[in-house]
């Protein structure tokens, strides 16, 4: 199991202690308050997520051991928490091991699969293919 993969039952975990979507939307935004998010000059077109109802964005930085990390922010909490699962996630991840993931799965396999919104699972699809298309540039 890769580093992704991991990641993924950790926050499989942390969702699975709520019950109900309610719960769940309501830790989203605990997560969102967490996250860093990005500067208003890095909120621009270059790094807007098209395909999101909510104003989203991504940055992506290689590093120097050929690791990627991932800045993210949103003008919605909800969506600024799903970018910060992705944020953490990815960051510190090969190309490699980014692109392997079938971004349609991560939803189910974190315990959110049913109480995502589908306007939000496509927004969520359209990060994750922002992060994946960036790194085949």
């Amino acid at each position: 199991m890769n580093n992704i993969q991991n990641k993924m039952e950790e926050i499989r975990k942390e969702f699975s202690v709520f019950e109900d979507a309610r719960e769940k939307y309501i830790y989203l935004v605990d997560i969102a308050k967490k996250s860093p998010g990005i500067n208003l000059a890095d909120q621009n077109d270059e790094n807007k997520v098209y395909g999101c109802t909510s104003q989203a964005w991504i940055i992506s930085e290689e590093n120097s051991d050929k690791t990627y990390n991932f800045l993210t922010d949103s003008d919605a909490m909800i969506v600024k928490g799903l970018l910060y699962i992705l944020q953490r996630l990815f960051n510190g991840q090969k190309k490699e091991e980014i692109l392997s993931i079938n971004g349609d799965n991560i939803l189910k396999e974190i315990g959110l699969g049913d109480s995502i919104s589908s306007q939000r699972t496509n927004g969520f699809g359209a990060a994750i293919h922002k992060i994946q298309s960036e790194l085949l540039a």
